[in-house]
């Protein structure tokens, strides 16, 4: 049984096992949260707040993600490892479903709480959670010692559910958005964005070096 487990298990433990697919989830995170720093604490007709900032700012950082990920994948993992061909279902659909997933949640619990003034930073929180809850289905399930970045996602978005109102103040944007319920929870998704990113980098940093630890280039032919 312990054989049968191990490679069902495989395919998930080589999708992540140089760490690359976290540190793009962690400087996607880290980029929402830099421009969501900006978009705070500059003029409303700074560029970044309009369409066009946004979609060039959204681009480079989504090249940088996938240029840079293939990089790393072609001149470092593959010559060591091999290349695996994932199924579409796993690179495609399941990170679509689990993003409309977040997006259905996030966009009824807005019009709940705009209807009823609660308090968004517990929302914020539940994301966290259910973002623990998929980490925890697709990598710590597979490689154990994840099972403490599990541990802290989830006291993460405890923090997070009881963030002091000085610290939203800190990441917020001055007042100027139309309501308190969405400024509370710009600054409380601003603040997860920093606590997740970071947690994403330092996880899959240590992959990456454990990786490359254990594991060799190829030799060269010596003619």
């Amino acid at each position: 049984m312990d054989r049968v487990a191990s490679l069902l298990n495989r395919p998930r433990v080589y999708y992540n096992i140089d760490g690359v697919g976290e540190l793009g989830m962690g400087f996607m995170l880290l980029g929402y949260a830099l421009l969501g720093l900006l978009q705070a604490h500059t003029s409303k007709d700074a560029i970044w707040h309009t369409t066009y900032g946004f979609l060039v700012y959204l681009g480079v950082m989504c090249l940088v993600i996938h240029y840079g990920s293939k990089a790393i994948k072609q001149h470092i993992t593959y010559p060591r490892t091999g290349f695996v061909a994932y199924r579409k279902r796993d690179t495609l659909w399941i990170p679509m479903s689990a993003g409309f997933g977040i997006s259905v949640v996030m966009s009824a619990g807005l019009v709940l709480a705009a209807r009823s003034k609660w308090n968004m930073t517990s929302l914020v929180a539940l994301i966290g959670l259910a973002m623990a809850a998929m980490y925890a289905y697709r990598i710590a399930t597979a490689v154990q010692w994840k099972w403490f970045v599990v541990l802290a996602m989830v006291a993460g978005s405890v923090l997070i559910a009881f963030s002091p109102a000085a610290l939203l103040a800190a990441v917020g944007d001055g007042g100027r958005e139309a309501t308190a319920t969405f400024a509370s929870f710009a600054a409380a998704l601003r603040l997860w964005e920093v606590l997740f990113g970071a947690m994403f980098m330092i996880s899959g940093g240590i992959s990456f070096w454990l990786y490359l630890r254990h594991t060799s280039a190829p030799a060269r032919d010596i003619k």
